[in-house]
């Protein structure tokens, strides 16, 4: 902006050369010097006396001076001066009005000049103040508002900004010219291949780096209003300078690829058959690389930290491995047949082909070079692994992204990059050997390849809601498959599982699936993302399918009531129509051996489900995991917040008693005891019932004079019941593992023999010797039908089936005792001269287990009991 002085100068000179300043000035000053009298003056001035004034002033003048008679003698002196004094003033009025004539003259005159001047004055005064807008408008700073042109000053300052621009920029650019000639005289100071590389081969480099910190430190000193402009030109010469250093490594890198082409690089390398000199040329420009890394590291100091990632590592292994990311860019990064979305397996194959095929040659060669520089400490295969790694991390970068809408292919890579991670720690590699800087995570693991993906918490949860749809897809395939609840024949037994466990197709098939899964998840090396698996895919499944069975036993309840629920997949309703009407058979769903059959699927699945489950929780995988969740807090508020695990309650130093599965191993475990409840009420009350006929007919007594007293006698509403609890045992014995058998046959004899026991013996009709007789043969015949049954099934033999028909099988001896034995038991029962009744009763008719009372209680039902 112009100075306020500067700007009244340029307009005063501006008037001044438009001649807007020429006026009469001495008319003005004469009149400025004229006695200011206003019109009102002058008319007074004008006016003729007022004679009545004049009369009272002369009245007031004669009677102040003439008080007495004694005053009138000065009378006529005083006439005589008033005569005299009215003459003087008669000539000066009449030489006043001819003057105040002449007066109005001139003044008339004047003032039509001064009218016409001032008439000049005012048209000068607006064509002033149009000059002066003028010049206004002109003097606008381009830097206001509207599209006024820019002042003259402000050109002249916008001319010294741009030459004071100019200048910086001629700096810049000399500054830039230096770096850039230092630069190529740095790179072509090591063009020779046999150079060896020392602090005088790298002087020009040297030079370099001192006049780039010249750079940085003058620059830090200049003033805040070229920040921006120093800044830039700090990074751009520590630019040139990382680039100066890359040449110098590209081009000892050049020689290295040269001399390794020689011994055979990048095929396998048979070293002992190389010739000396090409030998002696490929480890000199090896040792070269080391040495420029060596010297980099001590003299190049903070400026490391502008290198670009892709150069971390060893020099020379660097230079070796280029050759072979272009021979896999050649392969699996261009259109070629082998680049192929759905075979990410050839790409990882060939990694681990090319590190395999060279670890000989790392492991002795190589090795020995580094033993023999100051990288002693880095093993040769597991660097040269490692630098093999950013190959397959650029070809994952660019792959995913294309699979996330194919969850199949997503899947499918991931599990791929999982087995290269595993394959490549079988082979023993460890990053912790490497130049890499520490890589491990939090829990001390290395994440590998996989680790990129996994590592996306975008990519992580497409995996993860790919996995969980094609779980549950699967899931429902298995259950709504027509043999999903068939029992599995003996061929498909796992080794997994004891030999003698069956279960249905889908109870298999379900924990194949879970398993599968596992084998997806478990080499991943975080512990919340295992979790994530388990609580989206695994528990979700296993919680499905015991509701899924659980609703099987649920309908099996209310089928015999008015209201049917059907649940696909478990118990199936068959309908009928006759008449136009529907009918539901619910005694063909419920009763026989049908519907025990559709009980020990249920079991059967819920058993092998809950075998499986207790295998998986002793697993070294899942005590792990399980160890993680209660000593981490993260994971243990996320156990906490599901109702399918444990509370964790271990300390974090402590071993936890329990494991991951154990509140699942609960409920499959009520399930099971339901399920075997359900079958031996179904097995039992079904017996029960047609045992009812035969209670409520009595036997009848045998003819004692018939020359057949001796036969026993047995009723045909006894067949029935036996023929039913034959077939329910067969068909267990064919459907059922040894263990489960063992138990259900245990439980359901046991209540059977009680119930015949208390209906036939202990709360009936008092009977006599021949119905106590028929009683024990019948008791035989129910224990013979079992064996019969069973085939051997049970271990232990008969002793096994016996045993529970052992209380009734002993009440029935008493019932049929007869002779000798009957008074023997009598008497030593009720009788109190023996203190030693078991071993009388031992003697008597064998051992016994019922008490005393009891003992009683049956002998008292024969009608020759007298006591």
């Amino acid at each position: 902006m112009m100075d306020s002085h500067m700007l009244k100068a340029c307009v005063w000179t501006t008037l001044e050369s438009r001649g807007c300043l020429n006026v009469d000035v001495t008319c003005v000053r004469a009149t400025r010097s004229l006695p200011q009298m206003t019109s009102v003056q002058i008319r007074t001035f004008s006016a003729p006396p007022d004679i009545r004034k004049i009369h009272e002033k002369s009245r007031t003048s004669l009677n102040t001076r003439f008080r007495s008679l004694d005053d009138l003698d000065e009378l006529e002196t005083l006439v005589l001066e008033a005569q005299q004094r009215n003459d003087d003033l008669q000539n000066k009025f009449s030489l006043s009005r001819s003057k105040i004539a002449t007066l109005f003259v001139d003044t008339r005159i004047s003032a039509g000049t001064y009218i016409d001047t001032a008439q000049e004055l005012s048209l000068l005064r607006h064509s002033l103040t149009d000059d002066l807008t003028e010049l206004s408008q002109e003097s606008i700073s381009t830097l206001s508002e509207g599209e006024s042109k820019s002042t003259l000053l402000e050109d002249i300052e916008t001319l010294h900004r741009n030459l004071r621009e100019l200048q910086s920029v001629k700096g810049y650019v000399q500054v830039i010219e230096h770096t850039l000639r230092l630069s190529e005289r740095s790179a072509e100071q090591i063009r020779s291949a046999k150079l060896t590389i020392s602090t005088t081969s790298l002087s020009e480099y040297q030079t370099l780096q001192a006049f780039v910190k010249q750079v940085t430190e003058a620059c830090s000193k200049l003033e805040d209003d070229s920040g921006d402009q120093t800044m830039n030109l700090v990074s751009f010469v520590k630019d040139i300078l990382e680039r100066a250093w890359a040449k110098i490594q590209d081009t000892l890198s050049g020689h290295l690829n040269a001399s390794a082409e020689k011994i055979g690089w990048p095929t396998a390398v048979d070293y002992p058959s190389a010739s000396v000199e090409d030998r002696a040329e490929f480890e000199h420009a090896f040792r070269n690389l080391l040495r420029l890394q060596n010297w980099g590291e001590q003299n190049r100091g903070d400026q490391t930290i502008h290198v670009s990632a892709k150069r971390n590592g060893l020099y020379p292994l660097q230079a070796l491995v280029h050759p072979i990311a272009l021979r896999f860019k050649y392969h699996f990064d261009s259109t070629r047949p082998t680049n192929r979305l759905d075979k990410p397996e050839w790409y990882f194959t060939h990694v681990l082909n090319v590190a395999h095929e060279h670890r000989t040659f790392m492991e002795t060669v190589i090795q020995r070079l580094l033993d023999s520089s100051d990288y002693r400490n880095i093993k040769a295969w597991h660097e040269f692994t490692y630098l093999l790694l950013p190959l397959l991390s650029r070809k994952l970068k660019h792959t995913v992204p294309a699979l996330l809408s194919r969850p199949s292919l997503l899947a499918h890579t991931i599990y791929q990059a999982l087995t290269f991670d595993a394959a490549l720690l079988d082979e023993g590699f460890l990053i912790q050997e490497t130049s890499a800087p520490q890589q491990l995570n939090p829990e001390g693991k290395w994440e590998g390849v996989s680790g990129m993906i996994i590592g996306n918490d975008e990519w992580f949860e497409a995996w993860l809601r790919g996995e969980q749809n094609f779980a549950e897809e699967q899931y429902h395939e298995i259950i709504s498959t027509s043999d999903a609840w068939l029992i599995a024949g003996a061929e498909q037994e796992q080794d997994d599982v004891p030999e003698d466990l069956k279960a249905t197709h889908s109870a298999r098939r379900i924990c194949s699936l879970i398993e599968q899964v596992t084998d997806r998840y478990s080499p991943l090396p975080r512990s919340m993302q295992c979790i994530s698996f388990l609580l989206s895919v695994q528990l979700p499944l296993l919680h499905s399918y015991h509701g899924r069975i659980s609703a099987s036993l649920d309908a099996f309840e209310t089928l015999s009531s008015a209201f049917v629920r059907a649940v696909p997949g478990a118990l199936s309703v068959s309908l009928g129509k006759e008449e136009g009407r529907v009918h539901v058979d619910n005694r063909g769903l419920t009763s026989g051996v049908d519907g025990v059959q559709r009980l020990c699927k249920a079991l059967l699945s819920a058993k092998y489900v809950e075998r499986t489950i207790r295998g998986w929780a002793e697993e070294l995988f899942f005590v792990e995991l399980w160890a993680e969740i209660n000593h981490k807090d993260e994971l243990r508020n996320t156990a906490l917040a599901n109702p399918l695990l444990p509370d964790p309650k271990a300390e974090r130093e402590e071993i936890p008693e329990d494991t991951l599965f154990d509140e699942v191993l609960a409920r499959y475990d009520r399930l099971v005891n339901r399920a075997e409840g359900m079958i031996v009420q179904q097995v039992c009350g079904e017996i029960e019932g047609l045992l009812k006929a035969h209670f409520s007919t009595l036997s009848p007594k045998p003819d004692s004079q018939s020359d057949n007293a001796d036969e026993i006698s047995l009723s045909q509403t006894l067949l029935a019941p036996m023929a039913l609890l034959s077939s329910h045992l067969t068909f267990l014995r064919t459907s059922m593992s040894q263990a489960i058998l063992t138990n259900l046959y245990r439980r359901i004899i046991s209540r059977l023999a009680d119930h015949i026991l208390h209906r036939q013996i202990v709360y009936r009709s008092r009977f006599d010797v021949a119905e106590g007789k028929n009683i024990r043969a019948e008791c035989e015949l129910w224990v013979e039908t079992c064996r019969i049954a069973l085939g051997g099934a049970l271990p232990g033999g008969r002793a096994r089936i016996d045993t529970p028909w052992t209380r009734l099988l002993q009440a029935a001896s008493l019932a049929s005792a007869e002779g000798d034995a009957w008074a023997t038991v009598n008497s030593v029962t009720f009788g109190t001269q023996i203190d030693d009744w078991d071993a009388a009763m031992m003697q008597a008719i064998g051992p016994i287990e019922m008490g005393r009372e009891e003992v009683m209680r049956i002998l008292r039902r024969r009608e020759d009991c007298n006591y």
